[in-house]
């Protein structure tokens, strides 16, 4: 610690530390103060001195009951009597282009599907549906695709009901069997819904045996989850399904807390270009006001305005809403836990404390790092010391200089991007697909800045600096960032759908590979006879042949192969068809060749492969499931 911080920790001046560290034991080497106190023994005599109590906390104990305090907890479980009924939370899951959208589209007469880009949700929906039944039921639509895994994860987390909608023409797929490992590890009831009834290829009765074979055990063949047949675009048996879903939150009996502090969850977070910060939440205790201060991560804020689905302003939020906040200081990450706290000064408070939590761990990890740095280290040195005892008098054979420890990253292909969403879930699911992308390869990927927002200055800044690309998602570019780019020579590639972003990423990758040799097999001759021939004082071999199979050239490249042995690899010294010397052989035409070596004498029977080399553009084997 530093001085300033031990003063700041016992709210006393500098001049009192450095007062004090002058009257500590001089055997430890503290008779001339320093700025930088590196002993936890004279930091305890300091505060010992000094009249107070020090402790020492470690990550393992900073969840005891004194050091809670100075963090945002949850409360403790509600009194049954203040419980009131709340609606229920659906998510909606399944594999991408099954009808998720669509379904929601019906339940709620809009038409958001034509809005999605390439017909696939990009990140998660929350709202209310009021239901013909009166019922209000709060819906979260996650998206399908491969890359969004993290979100559909945390849909999962935050429901209480689980609508698994299958295509009857495709049947279960990969994304729907993982819904449904993820609704079965979060321990949420499933309704499936089997869409598209009304196509010609539809088959219900394979797509109920496809569930029972992944675990879900329909009514029909004898479980008890409900199934029913709908279509989402005639609306056919909506109705059935809405009720379905009101009988099994009945069943559930759901209830909620709507007094004290508020408790939620970032379902999805975002920068609006002009309204600032803002982020979706699901309330799950408490009731949600304007001017509440809410904390959530690392990051806190004082809610200036909330809004619903349609982008009308509400005043309240009671348990199951889902709101859009507005309010954010630092922009939360979806997932992240909302708790509400008293005041400002509280959440200031908190966000020091996870601040410095966060440091700690961060501290932890690099110091583990380190270690295992340390110890690597170690074992090479003990294995060196082993092999120079064992020599004795013999010297160790010199292994020449040391490999650098920082290598040169400007040597070899690579392609640096910049990563620019529309939301935190987008982003993070990006980040996602490029994490599969093997380092090892040809071609390096380097990552230089992942945001939030639109594409700003400081982007084409690090651009610039960097040679890299600006892949955008969902999200604008202003036109005097255009202009900057454009002087720069700054590529920025807009994108909507992020299938699309990886396969142009592919594709950058892909021309950065230096062409590849390829080759291609032009002919076959088989050898009927070995020649010897004397040339001055000199013996060569020819080799009487045949072309058994396409067309043989003397500038191609010769391969003799004696069964499974390579006896040659290399270029012709002559081709001859009968006396004449030729440039080729076509099919079925005797020859003789003579090899570059004509020391290599021939066997009848041998094989004689022409082939030439060719480049051949790259392509990177980085497959991210699409």
């Amino acid at each position: 610690m530093t001085v300033a911080q031990v003063a700041k920790a016992m709210e006393k001046d500098i001049d009192h530390v450095f007062e004090v560290m002058m009257y500590i034991d001089n055997s430890l080497n503290y008779d001339k103060p320093s700025s930088v106190i590196n002993n936890l023994t004279v930091i305890q005599d300091i505060v010992k001195k000094s009249g107070m109590k020090s402790r020492i906390v470690s990550p393992a104990n900073m969840n005891e009951p004194e050091m809670i305090n100075k963090d945002a907890t949850k409360r403790p479980p509600p009194d049954p009597s203040v419980l009131v009924k709340r609606p229920p939370v659906v998510t909606v899951m399944g594999h991408i282009d099954h009808g998720k959208t669509t379904l929601l589209d019906s339940l709620r007469n809009t038409s958001v599907v034509e809005t999605e880009f390439g017909g696939i949700t990009q990140h998660i929906g929350a709202f209310s549906v009021k239901l013909q039944s009166g019922e209000t039921v709060t819906f979260l639509d996650t998206p399908g695709h491969a890359a969004f895994t993290a979100m559909r994860a945390r849909g999962a987390r935050v429901t209480d009901l689980i609508v698994l909608v299958v295509a009857a023409d495709d049947g279960v797929m990969e994304q729907t069997v993982e819904s449904i490992r993820m609704a079965k590890e979060a321990e949420v009831p499933i309704i499936v819904a089997i869409n598209k009834i009304d196509k010609q290829d539809a088959d219900i009765e394979r797509t109920k045996d496809m569930l029972v074979q992944h675990g879900v055990q329909v009514e029909d063949r004898g479980g008890d989850i409900q199934a029913v047949p709908v279509s989402a675009l005639a609306g056919t048996n909506l109705e059935t399904l809405t009720e379905a879903i009101a009988l099994q939150a009945e069943l559930m009996n759901l209830k909620g807390d709507p007094s004290g502090l508020v408790e939620g969850v970032v379902v999805e977070s975002k920068t609006d270009p002009r309204r600032g910060k803002l982020s979706t939440a699901i309330v799950q205790r408490g009731t949600l006001q304007k001017g509440s201060v809410l904390v959530a991560g690392l990051a806190w804020a004082k809610v200036r305005a909330m809004f619903n689905e349609q982008g009308q302003s509400v005043q309240e939020a009671p348990p199951s809403t889902p709101v859009e906040v507005l309010g954010w200081r630092e922009l939360p990450s979806a997932g992240d836990e909302i708790i509400e706290v008293e005041n400002e000064k509280r959440a200031h408070e908190v966000m020091r404390w996870r601040e410095s939590i966060s440091k700690v761990e961060k501290q932890e990890a690099e110091r583990e790092a380190v270690e295992s740095k340390i110890q690597e280290h170690l074992k090479v040195y003990k294995e060196q010391l082993e092999t120079r005892r064992k020599l004795g008098k013999f010297k160790l054979r010199p292994t020449g200089p040391r490999e650098k420890e920082i290598k040169d990253d400007d040597q070899g292909p690579r392609v640096s991007v910049v990563i620019k969403g529309d939301v935190d879930g987008s982003v993070e699911a990006i980040l996602d697909v490029l994490e599969t992308y093997n380092c090892n390869t040809e071609c390096k990927l380097n990552l230089v800045h992942y945001g939030v927002g639109n594409v700003s200055e400081t982007d084409v800044e690090l651009a610039d600096a960097f040679k890299a690309i600006i892949y955008c998602f969902n999200v604008e570019v202003p036109d005097k960032v255009k202009e900057i780019a454009k002087i720069s020579k700054i590529s920025i590639r807009p994108h909507k759908v992020i299938y699309k972003l990886i396969d142009d990423l592919k594709k950058e990758i892909s021309s950065q590979l230096p062409p590849k040799d390829v080759e291609e097999v032009l002919g076959e001759a088989n050898v009927l006879q070995d020649f010897e021939i004397t040339e001055g004082k000199k013996k060569v071999h020819v080799a009487g042949c045949r072309c058994t199979k396409g067309i043989l050239r003397k500038s191609g490249k010769y391969r003799l192969q004696r069964g499974q042995e390579i006896i040659f690899d290399g270029l012709l010294e002559s081709m001859r068809h009968l006396k004449n010397e030729v440039d080729s052989i076509k099919k079925d035409v005797e020859c003789g060749l003579r090899l570059e070596d004509g020391t290599i004498s021939f066997q009848p029977g041998d094989a004689l492969i022409c082939y030439e080399i060719k480049k051949e553009e790259q392509h990177t084997s980085w497959n991210p499931g699409f």
